[in-house]
């Protein structure tokens, strides 16, 4: 009797320290949310943060390139692509000349055919009506800001688009912020860099056909 005492005592201590021991480790390693914490705390201490976002800066512009360019468009036509901020000079053997430009800020792009009606160099600025009233500062020029004075915003050169209705408002001319150059940043106008301007200005003829998309 005091035997199987002893034996039942042994087993039962056993149990106790064996199994339930082993039972409780197991549960707490794979189950509690302290060891989920502490495995996450530990995958995530391999993680490296930066203390400042990474800043991309904008590619610089090298100037016009010469590609393939394949329309049924002719020779000297003019082709600007919004989304691309891009315009297209069409040459002849499938070329064309890829110039990068600012083009109208969202409520103010637009797209059509039209031609260039009229150039001027070192044009006259008059800003809009409708300008005018975002900005009151520009009323002193309602009347035209004189061309050549290194605040006109049309720069040394610009080309008029016109439509069957006449004038639409809207021109190719150089600017005084190349910074905006391949961004949509103007008010519905074509903006290229003064240089690149000067030449496609000299290169285009009055009646040249305009496409926007």
């Amino acid at each position: 009797m005091i035997a199987r005492r002893s034996f039942l005592r042994i087993l039962a201590a056993s149990f106790i320290a064996v199994p339930l021991q082993a039972n409780a480790t197991s549960i707490f390693d794979s189950f509690t949310p302290q060891s989920k914490l502490k495995k996450r705390l530990k995958i995530a201490g391999n993680i490296k943060f930066h203390a400042k976002p990474v800043k991309f800066k904008k590619p610089t512009y090298e100037g016009y390139k010469t590609i393939d360019f394949s329309t049924p468009e002719k020779p000297g036509t003019l082709i600007i692509k919004t989304d691309e901020r891009a315009l297209y000079q069409i040459l002849s053997n499938g070329k064309a000349n890829r110039y990068s430009v600012a083009v109208g800020k969202e409520g103010f792009s637009w797209a059509g055919v039209a031609k260039v009606g009229m150039k001027r160099e070192n044009p006259v600025w008059t800003p809009p009506p409708e300008m005018i009233t975002r900005k009151p500062e520009y009323a002193k020029w309602a009347n035209g800001m004189p061309g050549g004075l290194p605040i006109n915003p049309l720069g040394p050169r610009a080309m008029y688009l016109f439509n069957k209705e006449g004038d639409t408002g809207f021109r190719i001319h150089g600017t005084i912020h190349p910074e905006s150059i391949g961004t949509a940043a103007s008010s519905g106008c074509i903006r290229m860099l003064n240089k690149e301007v000067i030449e496609l200005f000299d290169q285009t003829k009055i009646g040249t056909k305009v496409i926007v998309i």
